[in-house]
């Protein structure tokens, strides 16, 4: 049996096999995912907004970056550096000769395959003249025509060579390592020690060690668990925080502190700069002893805010400073309306202890709007705006326009607003109508019922509440028109009659026998119906007309009288004409198609279930971008996406009913599900769907929500279905029996 051998490249040419195949799996893949992408084409988004954010802060940092940034050209230049290796080294590889080739002794000879004996002898007389050792030839070549001259003439070894390819018979198998010889020469073994040693005794733990170590100090959110644990304690400590208190929480997160996070700085300048905008800002709690709001991060970020806050001019050192809290203090607001909904959950769940007010939530909202547009609480939302000064809202909140609002601004004329802003010239006040038709108007829907229920439009004490809110996503339109009253038809009114008759239809899975006296009761109560009908939808179109100006037509009190008696003389001769068959096929049309009415609402029912059941099953495994739309903001150092906060809140207990849900995806359309349990008492209850914007102020939507709970339903023990009839249960024994008697009978046939 043929040994083994193995054997590291002493020539190094395999070695290049295995640093090409390396350096090209680095190389592919770091091109597809790091090459820089078309400038080109965020050049031409940022062109794309320049009419409208072009004053932004975020929008000019965007250009300079853009100009001035070298990281592109670097990637690129070592990507194509990296491309420069691997084409040396395929071309190295390329040009080595190949180690093994097939031994083949008519090559040797020189002679075609298929040659005879005499022309083999013959041309080994001749080469072994020429290279034989003792004329001077070469002795290795000697050797191989020697060889090759028995392969072909002996018996034996040209039997080798067919079978095993070599004369000499079956070799042992080489295997060779794709490194060099070098690196296991004693010589050099303890330099390739210190490298190994380096490389996996030192580098690859402190790598994995200082990655998993930053990872255990940050949430999913990437968040300080230190911040968040320090949110929570003084949330618990304040359950109603108002503004002041919250910006001191805010500033005091352990992201601006420098000993735990590398991006914050503390200069020198800092005992200067930073005690003379606490002069110029005020009353900020400077001698307030609790840590850590007297540290001097906390300080520096608190004054750095409030500076923001207030549109105040300030070096550029403390600039570059309050970029950086600017930036970060979004997130941590989010941080902190999560920390509330904690406890809010913990508080609902266990009790104990003080759940944090609703006010306290909502501050975190606002003051997350106020730190995008750079504004303080009691500011005028018109200053979002450009051009806009606080001298100029005197103009805006004059007794003749009271404009206080951006919806204000909106539903002007365009005739009185540009006469209102009769400060700014053409060019500038284009630019505040583009600008304001870029804002968001959101269209709000709510749908309420229990998923999973027989009657979901019932809500009984404890179930769990639906509350499907569809968010539509315009433009707010430049100029709109006040809305006029609109007044319905008498057609409206009689689609409300209908559906109201739709409603009360029973349901198909209910039981026969209750179905069957409801049909019974109908049909006594459709004639006492109709007149009563058609009395409310005459009397909804007189109130119609008498609101639109008198446009229709009254009719007098003697005439319906006097039509109604001969409509119930007629009536009643039409039924005495009739024959008792006769009615009776009417009452069975009749029958028939309300069963073909109540077959066809509840396949509508069964056909929404099943989108809404799709729609979810969509939305969890769609993954939605959450590039939105880009804010409109004068002050804010990066560009921010436009995101919403929906919950239901119990304004008059200060209470949170479901916990605010962070839309991010909100594009065009979006449809968001919030859910609750029911309270556990019946009655009406007024709660509020809100909708709260994380970059404008002024846009907040609050639209009421009427629960009406029920008791619940009380359990039965014999539920109607297992109630099997007694003649079903004779033909199920006759059946049986039957089946039993077949069978003897088959055995003694059998027998």
């Amino acid at each position: 049996m043929a040994g083994q051998q193995f054997q590291y490249d002493d020539s190094g040419n395999t070695f290049f096999y295995f640093l090409t195949s390396f350096v090209g799996l680095i190389v592919i893949p770091a091109t597809y995912y790091l090459w820089p992408r078309d400038q080109n084409a965020e050049q031409l988004r940022l062109k794309s907004l320049r009419r409208v954010h072009g004053r932004c802060l975020w929008y000019r940092l965007r250009l300079m970056k853009s100009q001035q940034s070298i990281v592109p050209t670097l990637k690129k230049a070592a990507l194509l550096f990296g491309w420069v290796v691997f084409l040396l080294l395929a071309y190295k590889v390329s040009k080595l000769d190949r180690e093994y080739q097939e031994y083949n002794p008519y090559e040797v000879l020189h002679l075609d395959p298929g040659a005879t004996t005499s022309e083999i002898k013959k041309q080994y007389h001749l080469l072994s003249k020429k290279f034989h050792p003792d004329k001077g030839g070469d002795e290795a070549a000697f050797m191989m025509i020697t060889k090759a001259y028995a392969a072909l003439t002996n018996e034996q070894t040209k039997k080798n060579w067919e079978l095993y390819g070599d004369p000499d018979g079956p070799r042992a198998t080489n295997f060779g390592i794709a490194l060099p010889a070098w690196i296991v020469d004693q010589k050099n073994s303890m330099l390739v020690l210190l490298v190994y040693g380096l490389a996996f005794m030192v580098i690859l733990p402190v790598v994995v060690g200082t990655w998993w170590y930053r990872s255990i100090r940050y949430s999913g959110d990437q968040i300080l668990i230190n911040t968040t644990q320090l949110f929570m304690h003084f949330m618990y400590k304040t359950p109603n925080m108002n503004m002041k208190r919250l910006a001191m929480v805010l500033t005091a997160a352990f992201e601006f502190d420098p000993r735990s996070n590398k991006e914050a700085t503390i200069r020198p300048t800092d005992n200067i700069e930073v005690p003379q905008l606490i002069r110029e800002l005020g009353n900020i709690n400077v001698k307030k002893k609790e840590p850590p709001f007297c540290y001097p991060y906390s300080l520096k970020a608190r004054v750095l805010v409030l500076a923001h806050l207030s549109r105040m001019e300030i070096s550029e050192d403390l600039e570059e400073d309050q970029r950086f809290a600017v930036r970060k203090s979004p997130a941590l607001l989010q941080e902190m309306v999560n920390v509330g909904c904690q406890l809010t959950m913990m508080a609902n769940s266990r009790g104990g202890f003080h759940a944090p007010r609703l006010v306290s939530i909502e501050n975190c909202m606002k003051l997350t709007q106020m730190i995008v547009q750079g504004l303080q609480e009691t500011k005028s939302p018109l200053l979002q705006l450009p051009h806009f000064d606080e001298e100029h809202l005197r103009y805006c909140v004059s007794k003749k326009y009271k404009v206080r609002s951006l919806q204000d601004l909106v539903s002007l004329k365009d005739s009185e607003r540009r006469s209102m802003l009769r400060f700014l010239v053409e060019e500038k006040y284009d630019e505040v109508i583009s600008v304001l038709g870029s804002f968001p108007h959101i269209a709000m829907e709510t749908k309420l019922q229990v998923l999973d229920d027989e009657d979901s439009n019932n809500i009984t004490a404890g179930s769990i509440v639906t509350v499907t809110v569809t968010l539509t996503r315009k433009r707010m339109p430049p100029c709109i028109e006040p809305r006029r009253l609109q007044i319905p038809s008498p057609d409206v009114f009689r689609v409300s009659l209908q559906a109201d008759a739709s409603k009360a239809k029973t349901k198909v899975w209910q039981n026969n026998k209750k179905q069957a006296t409801k049909k019974s009761k109908k049909k006594k109560l459709t004639k006492k119906k109709a007149p009563a009908a058609a009395a409310t939808v005459a009397a909804a179109a007189q109130a119609n007309g008498s609101v639109a100006g008198g446009d229709a037509v009254a009719v007098p009190k003697e005439d319906d009288e006097e039509g109604s008696d001969k409509g119930s003389e007629s009536d009643e001769a039409e039924a005495n004409k009739d024959s008792p068959s006769e009615r009776d096929e009417e009452s069975d049309k009749q029958s028939d198609t309300e069963v073909d009415e109540i077959a066809g609402d509840d396949e509508e029912e069964w056909e929404a279930l099943q989108q809404s059941i799709q729609r979810r099953e969509k939305a969890l495994l769609e993954t939605k971008s959450k590039v939105t739309h880009p804010v409109y903001s004068l002050y804010y150092p990066d560009e921010k996406q436009e995101w919403w906060w929906l919950y239901i809140a119990d304004r008059r207990d200060q209470a949170l009913v479901s916990m605010p849900y962070h839309v991010c995806t909100l594009k065009d359309t979006e449809e968001v599900e919030l859910k609750f349990p029911a309270p556990s008492k019946t009655g009406n209850y007024q709660y509020s769907v809100i909708l709260r914007s994380d970059s404008y102020l002024g846009l907040d939507q609050i639209k009421p929500l009427k629960l009406e709970v029920h008791e619940a339903k009380a359990v039965l023990d014999n539920h109607p279905q297992w109630d099997i009839p007694e003649t079903e249960e004779e033909d199920e024994e006759q059946e049986d029996s039957d089946g039993i008697e077949e069978s003897e009978d088959d055995d003694e046939d059998n027998d």
